[in-house]
Formats: C-alpha cells, structure tokens, sequence
C-alpha cells in the first residue's frame, strides 16, 4: 500500500502469524508452515512491510522507534529527564540511572527489537526460497537486502546497549529448547553480521531510483550512512571517513537551507533524510508517542502530556549560540493557546521537534517523520573520522562548518582556527548534541566515548547516581529467567 508521498508501513499480521514461531522472548503464536505463505512477490513485499512496520508497532504503546528507545537514550543521559507526567516507576527510574534488570522499559526495548529481527529472519530466509517464476531475481535481492538493513539496525541498537546479546539469523522452526535457548554471542560477531548485512545492502537502489511514493524505504545510502555509524563506533576511522565520503561525494544528499525543514511534515523526506521513521497522521491510528510526550499541558488546548523533559540541569540549552537557528526548533519557551489565543510562557524549555502545527490539538496526530540518519550526521561522522586519523585538517573544519554555517553561528575555523585534536573532538561532541537532541542519539555518544566521560557529563548536569556499569543496560530479568544459556553483564552483576 502507498500514498501519493510516502511509502507506508503495513501490518502484515496475517503473514506473520502464519508464518513466526517465536521470537526470543515470546511464546510462539503459531507452528504453521511458513511455506504455505511466501509464494510469490506479493507476499515477499507483505513480509518486508511487516519488517518495516515494527520499527514503530511493538509490545506496548511506546515501541521500539516511537518513544521507546528514547527512555534509554535520552532520559538517562545529562540533557533530559523523565517529565512531571512520566508516573510509571520505570521510567522515573531510568531518568534517576536507578534502574536494575527488573525494569520493564528494558524489557520492551529487548522484545521490540528480537521481534523486528525474527521478522526479518523470516523474510530473508522465506523470500529467497521464492521461485524466480513467481518473483524477478532483482526485486528478490532488494527486498531480501531491505530485511538486512532492518536488521543490522535492529542489532545495532542492541549491541550498544546490552553488549552480550543472541546473534539469530534465521527463522525459529521448532521449540526445541536447543533452539529456543540461545547463548550470547561475541560482540565482535555481531559486529562482523551488522557489517555484512549491511554491504549486502549498500547495493539497494540509490534514492532517486525509488518511485515518489515508496520515500521512507532503505535506500543504498542507507545502508552506507549506517555503516559509517557502524565503523565510527568501532573507532574504524578510516573505514568511516571513507564511506562518509563516499555519500558526500554521490552528491544523493544536502543540508536543507532551513533548519525546520528537517521535522516540518511539508518537507519530509526530502534532500537531507537518509532513512526516518514514517508518520502519517489521522490515517493509520498510530499515536506520535515522541510528539505527545514533548508537548506541553501548560497552555489550554495544547493536550500534550509532556513525559519527557529537558533538565535544566544541564547546560544544552544555554550552549546555543544567539541567533542559532536550531534553538527554536528544539525548544520552545512560550506557545499560543489555540482555545484562547494567549501566548503562555512555558514554565522552562519544552522540547519541540516533533511538534506538528497541523495537529495542535493532538499531537497524537502529529505527521512529523523521526530521523534516524540524515546528512548533517554524515558530515559530523566524516569531521570526527578525519580528526581521529591526523587531527584537524581542513576537511574536517569544512565538514563541521558546513553543519555550524548552515545553524547560522560562528564557524570553527574563525573561532577555533587552531584547534587541537582533543580540541577539535570536543567541539564535533558538542555539535552533535546541538544538532541531534532529542534524536536517539545522546546515550549513544556518550557511552561510546567510555565510562569515565558518561559519568562525568552525568554527574556536571546533577545525576549523581551515574555510574560506570550505565554505560550499557543489564540484561533484562525475563530473559534471564526464561534462558538459562543468557549471562547478565558483569558490570551489573549484583545491582
């Protein structure tokens, strides 16, 4: 199914109860044969959609792409806390890093994410046993390399989390308990498969080669930005530098001009999107969880419940400089009643990116897609890469300017022309964080960069409880109980 401008994800329930046993947490919905199913294209795009469709449809309300992860990677780091709505006791928790295995938003985020990757086991093991008669070789490879690319970004997510994870890649077929119970694999293992998974899908069709209406698919640059990320997390710096140079150079992307351009829903996926989370309001009866949970209930009408908030703690939001065309488009300090028409000053900055003008009375309904990936992070990626190989060259403060020129605010040549290395890597940190607040980015920088620098940002924005095991998340209670083969983290044996 499509729409005029984007490609919609689809719930293909019926495929995936007939065709999934178990994800690795979950008792199995059904044993019928899968092969009754994956005959022909029609059903390979069905299991695609279904893929797809996971990254915002999971266990709970808050799912694996529509607020859930955001609890792990933004609340519990020093720029945002758990709001003055957010009552459940787990989310509190993590905002206060006094969360432990038992915590269920751990536990959804585990079982989001094993459920997206179950579906595309199934998917790339049933769809390549499609006959060519009923299927043309190319659509097979694309839909095949489609599942990868979910995939890899599925255990991408979790292995920065939890560390020691299951690596299963193909389809659960009995519930043998040798099948069902499997051992946490070598990190460096599933690095190995994030990677291979996705090469494989670097070769997918560049975006312009995708119809108008399929926008919001992986494309080839997809799957090269991610892989960047991959290979900057794992301190790769050549290998990232290159392939972020490698998308500059295809000149498939640009910086839009104007900041909100980036979340406005006019202009979603457009020049700067590399892959972003689809939303379509008051038409598929998903609620925005991101867009409720930053929108205020201080003015009349709003009806935001504002379960995530900034901390004021920190300093993010005084770090922007005057005039940084970025500030008001990720907070906002004051917003006119639409019942009243008053303008109410905020009782502190409110996150806004989300915030869709066209739904102000339910943000709900917000139509504002969520980034994974776009091309100002690329740039950053290729800044970092190169500093990391030999320090500051002239490509590295380009790149970076480009981002800093485009926010409007002093470039770092002119401010910093003769940045260190250490220097130069701390301003790309900061960048960062300015350009991708509150886009499922935060954590992950942080704790990339080791135990030490999280616990000190943490502790200079008042969470004291911050401590080095939080830079990865305790494997969740359930799974332990349930697989006697799973090992909880060492750093959080005993908490």
């Amino acid at each position: 199914m499509k729409t005029k401008n984007q490609f919609k994800y689809i719930i293909a329930v019926t495929a995936l109860l007939l065709a999934s046993c178990t994800s690795l947490d979950e008792e199995p919905k059904s044993l019928q044969v899968s092969s009754q199913f994956y005959k022909n294209e029609s059903d390979a795009q069905a299991a695609v959609y279904a893929v797809y469709s996971a990254l915002i449809r999971g266990n709970d309300a808050q799912s694996m792409y529509n607020r859930g992860i955001q609890l792990a990677t933004e609340t519990t780091t020093d720029d945002f806390i758990a709001g003055p709505r957010a009552f459940n006791a787990n989310v509190q928790a993590l905002s206060r890093l006094a969360h432990d295995a038992s915590n269920d938003r751990m536990q959804s985020i585990w079982q989001d994410h094993y459920q997206l990757i179950n579906y595309a086991n199934i998917a790339i093991d049933r769809i390549a046993e499609i006959p060519d008669a009923n299927i043309s070789p190319k659509k097979r490879e694309q839909l095949v390399n489609e599942a990868k690319f979910l995939r890899a970004l599925a255990y991408f997510n979790l292995v920065r989390w939890f560390k020691y994870i299951p690596l299963q890649l193909h389809e659960t077929t009995t519930l043998s308990s040798e099948t069902l119970n499997v051992s946490q694999a070598d990190e460096d293992d599933v690095y190995a498969q994030i990677i291979q998974d996705l090469k494989d899908a670097e070769n997918l069709p560049k975006p312009a080669d995708y119809a108008s209406g399929e926008a919001g698919r992986a494309t080839a640059g997809s799957a090269k930005a991610l892989l960047a990320k991959v290979y900057l997390t794992r301190q790769q710096w050549q290998q990232a530098a290159d392939k972020a140079k490698e998308i500059i150079d295809s000149r498939w992307y640009d910086l839009f001009e104007n900041f909100n351009d980036v979340f406005d829903a006019a202009t979603k996926n457009g020049k700067e999107h590399i892959f972003s989370i689809q939303f379509t309001g008051y038409t598929t009866g998903l609620n925005h969880m991101m867009a409720i949970s930053e929108a205020t209930f201080e003015a009349p009408g709003i009806n935001g419940q504002h379960y995530d908030a900034y901390n004021v703690k920190s300093n993010l939001y005084d770090s922007y400089e005057k005039g940084d065309q970025r500030l008001p488009v990720t907070f906002v300090t004051e917003i006119t009643s639409p019942v009243d028409g008053k303008v109410y000053t905020l009782s502190e900055p409110h996150l806004n990116k989300y915030y869709d003008q066209n739904s102000v009375g339910s943000q709900a309904n917000s139509s504002r897609n969520i980034p994974v990936i776009r091309y100002a992070e690329v740039l950053l990626i290729y800044a970092e890469a190169l500093n990391e190989l030999g320090g500051p060259s002239q490509q590295a403060y380009a790149a970076l300017d480009k981002v800093r020129a485009r926010a409007g605010v002093t470039l770092l040549k002119d401010e910093a022309p003769n940045a260190s290395k250490d220097e130069f890597r701390e301003y790309v940190f900061e960048e960062r964080r300015k350009e991708l607040a509150y886009e499922y980015q935060r954590w992950f920088d942080l704790s990339r960069r080791g135990a030490a620098y999280y616990v000190a940002k943490l502790h200079a924005a008042g969470k004291t409880a911050a401590a080095p095991r939080h830079i990865h998340l305790p494997i969740p209670q359930r799974e332990l109980d349930l697989n006697p083969k799973l090992d909880q983290n060492p750093d959080w044996v005993n908490y």
